[in-house]
């Protein structure tokens, strides 16, 4: 059974379509990536998810049915505007949030311990929250989500503002929480993460529903669409190519769905500025994935208005 079914939902607000139709479906035990590019009516689904917003139409089903204030207690929300009192102390801020969860203020304080020493935050509980880095504000905000041991968990770019190290034991937390059997919803721009951990994923673009299902599957449908290439020159500019970025010393090139790969490389040999080394077909990474499908839909909807 789903921990969480969203289906045709929609929402407006005054003339703007922020969602128009959305529908995903995510179960116990998985990382679920929930994808988009900025303004594509991600959050306002999750606040639908959440019950802050109430949806136009469609369904939101939350552990089988309606949302109610005792289920919103079995969730952990991480939003992208953090939340937490800048002028209360961190271990007071926590307990307070973790009350509010229904834990006993005993009971909050008994968790915190661990988690503050865990995320290296113990010797400074006692600081107030706005004394505190931009990453121990991140750290902060986890423990704020996790304390009271939801079963539902959602993490808006839960990443933002790590180093590498702590950026490892979060991803760390988060698959825990997964083998635990929580249901966790991740919402972030950096793909390689997405990557790393969620095995199914939703596009959103443009208040719809554009890619949904499993990451492998969805790479195996996208193949052919990616060249790797090694080389001098410039190969930005290049008909049929969405982007090029440069990655380990070698060109990753995104192609449109019309892109035919024989001839870019007859583009680009007869370039005399150019030298090819490497042309090799690769598996798309989600990052041309995402670039592929938001730019051709956006060129699709500039067609139709025109």
């Amino acid at each position: 059974m789903s921990t969480v079914l969203i289906s045709s939902v929609r929402k407006s607000f005054g003339r703007v379509e922020a969602v128009k139709d959305v529908s995903f479906e995510v179960f116990p035990g998985e990382i679920f990536g929930l994808l988009g590019p900025n303004g594509a009516g991600k959050t306002t689904t999750i606040r639908m998810m959440l019950d802050i917003f109430e949806p136009d139409g469609g369904q939101v089903s939350v552990f089988d049915g309606r949302i109610t204030e005792a289920k919103k207690q079995r969730i952990g929300y991480m939003p992208e505007e953090r939340g937490l009192y800048k002028d209360l102390q961190l271990e007071q801020t926590l307990v307070f949030l973790a009350t509010l969860k229904g834990l006993a203020e005993s009971e909050a304080k008994s968790r915190l311990e661990g988690w503050l020493k865990r995320l290296d935050l113990y010797d400074h509980r006692q600081k107030k929250i706005q004394e505190l880095s931009k990453g121990m504000q991140q750290k902060a905000q986890l423990i704020a989500t996790l304390l009271h041991d939801p079963d539902l968990i959602v993490v808006d770019e839960p990443f933002s503002g790590l180093d590498p190290v702590n950026t490892r034991l979060v991803k760390d937390i988060i698959e825990e929480q997964r083998q635990a059997g929580k249901t966790i919803i991740m919402s972030t721009h950096q793909m390689y993460q997405v990557e790393a951990l969620c095995n199914r994923i939703v596009l959103i673009d443009n208040g719809r529903t554009v890619l949904y299902g499993e990451v492998s599957k969805i790479k195996r449908d996208f193949s052919g669409n990616a060249v790797l290439l090694e080389g001098h020159g410039d190969f930005s500019q290049v008909p049929g190519v969405l982007e090029a970025r440069r990655q380990n010393g070698a060109w990753h090139l995104a192609l449109s769905s019309d892109a035919n790969t024989q001839e870019i490389f007859r583009h680009l040999a007869r370039q005399d500025d150019v030298t090819i080394e490497r042309f090799e077909i690769a598996e798309p990474s989600l990052d041309d994935i995402f670039v592929r499908v938001v730019q051709e839909g956006k060129q699709s909807r500039e067609v139709d208005h025109a």
